[in-house]
C-alpha cells in the first residue's frame, strides 16, 4: 500500500504511451483530507523543469491535493508550449477532482529537450482519475520509474500514525536539497511549519547526503502530504525521526538501485571540526572517479582517498589521516597501515572510513562504484 498506507490517500498508475517501451508512465497521488498541509524541496540547479517551475509556485502556500507525474519525458528546457503543458496537467486534475490547479503539484522525469505528447498525457490523467484506489500506491510507485529496475517503497507505523512514501532514481543522484522524485504521505495531524522543518531536516541527512554518480537533476522533487486523517499530532520530534527514518530507508533503496553499479559504498568520516567538514571530504571522495574505479576494480587505494581529502578545505594535518577499508586500517598517520591484502571488496555493500583528527564531528555520505555498465548505459540513454 506504501503512500496509501496512511489514511485519507488514493493513488493510482496507468499507461499513456509516453514510454516507447509501453510500461507504465502516469502517477496520481491525492490527498482527501481533511488537512492539505504539503511541504517540498526541489532541486537546486538553476537550469529547472517546467515542473518545478509549477509546483514551486503551488507549496508557495504549504498547501496542495494532489501530485500528478509522469516519466517518459522530462519536460525541461521545452519552451512555453512545455509550461503550458505542465499548466494543462495540473488544471486537468483539478477539474477531475474539483480541485483548484494550484493545488496539484506537477512532477516529470525523463529525456530532456523532449516534448510531452501532450494527448497522451490527458489521456493517462484521465485514466489515474478513473483508477485511484486506496491500494493503488504499487501502481503508482511503478509507473514513475524510467531506468530503474524496480520500485521503491516504504511505509513507517509511528503512535496512531502512518507514514508511507513512494522514489525513484538509478542516475543523476547529486544533491543539492533533494535529489530524483519522491512522493510522501501521512496521515499525521501536523501543521506547515512543522512538516516543513521535518521534510528539510529528514532530506539534508539522507536524500542529500546520497552522490551516486555527482550530476544533479533538473527535475529533482520531494513531496510530503499531510491528510491529519488520523486525528494524531505527534511532537515535532516524533515526527521528524519517522520521517528521516522513512527518507533513509528510500535513499537506501535508490542507492542500491544505482545504474550499473557493483558496489554500494559508505564514505564515513569522522572526528571533523565541523559536521560541514565532514560533508564537503566525504563528498570529494564520492566524486572521484579515480576511487570510484579503484573500488571497482576491488582495489583498496587509499591514495586516491587522501588525493581527494586534500582538495577540500576541512579542517585536518595530512600527516594524522587515517583511513579504513571495511575495518581494515589501511592508511594511519598519513602512512600505510595495515597490509591492503586484509581487504576483501567481494562483497556488495563498503565502508570508506576517514579519521581527521581535528573534532568530534562526523557524516556519512552514500555513493557507488563506477562501472562499465554505467558508461554503457548512459552513453546509450537518449537511444
Amino acid at each position: 500500500m506504501t503512500i496509501t498506507a496512511p489514511r485519507g490517500f488514493r493513488a493510482a498508475g496507468v499507461t499513456a504511451g509516453l514510454k516507447v517501451s509501453g510500461k507504465p508512465d502516469v502517477a496520481l497521488v491525492v490527498n482527501e483530507g481533511p488537512s492539505d498541509v504539503a511541504a517540498a524541496v526541489f532541486t537546486t540547479n538553476r537550469c529547472k523543469a517546467n515542473p518545478v517551475l509549477w509546483s514551486e509556485r503551488v507549496l508557495d502556500d504549504g498547501r496542495a491535493r494532489a501530485v500528478v507525474l509522469n516519466s517518459g519525458g522530462a519536460n525541461c528546457y521545452t519552451g512555453p508550449q512545455g509550461f503550458q503543458n505542465t499548466h494543462s496537467a495540473a488544471e486537468q486534475v483539478a477539474a477531475r477532482l474539483d480541485l483548484g490547479a494550484v493545488e496539484v503539484v506537477v512532477c516529470s522525469t525523463g529525456l530532456i529537450g523532449e516534448q510531452l505528447e501532450a494527448d497522451k498525457l490527458r489521456t493517462g490523467i484521465d485514466a489515474a482519475v478513473d483508477a485511484l484506489s486506496a491500494d493503488g500506491g504499487p501502481a503508482a510507485a511503478e509507473a514513475i520509474m524510467t531506468t530503474d529496475t524496480r520500485p521503491k517503497e516504504a511505509v513507517r507505523q509511528g503512535n496512531g500514525f502512518t507514514i508511507g512514501g513512494i522514489a525513484k532514481g538509478a542516475g543523476m543522484l547529486a544533491p543539492a536539497l533533494a535529489t530524483m522524485l519522491v512522493v510522501l504521505t501521512t496521515d499525521a495531524d501536523v501543521d506547515q511549519a512543522t512538516a516543513d522543518a521535518a521534510l528539510r531536516e529528514a532530506t539534508r541527512l539522507t536524500f542529500d547526503r546520497l552522490d551516486s554518480d555527482g550530476c544533479m537533476s533538473t527535475n529533482d522533487t520531494v513531496v510530503l502530504l499531510c491528510s491529519g486523517s488520523s486525528g494524531v499530532k505527534p511532537g515535532p520530534n516524533e515526527f521528524g525521526e519517522l520521517l528521516r527514518d522513512l527518507c533513509h530507508d528510500l535513499a537506501q533503496q535508490l542507492l542500491g538501485d544505482a545504474e550499473g553499479a557493483d558496489h554500494d559504498i559508505a564514505i564515513e568520516v569522522v572526528n571533523a571540526a565541523t559536521e560541514q567538514d565532514a560533508v564537503n571530504v566525504g563528498r570529494a571522495i564520492a566524486r572521484s572517479n579515480l576511487f570510484k574505479t579503484a573500488v571497482f576494480g576491488k582495489d583498496p587505494n587509499w591514495g586516491r582517498i587522501l588525493a581527494s581529502v586534500g582538495t577540500t578545505d576541512a579542517v585536518f594535518e595530512p600527516d594524522r589521516l587515517d583511513v579504513a577499508f571495511n575495518g581494515v586500517w589501511v592508511c594511519r598517520n598519513g602512512e600505510p597501515g595495515e597490509s591492503r591484502d586484509k581487504v576483501d571488496l567481494n562483497p556488495r555493500e563498503v565502508t570508506v572510513t576517514v579519521d581527521l583528527k581535528a573534532g568530534l564531528a562526523a557524516a556519512t555520505i552514500w555513493t557507488n562504484d563506477l562501472t562499465h555498465a554505467y558508461v554503457h548505459e548512459n552513453s546509450a540513454y537518449s537511444t
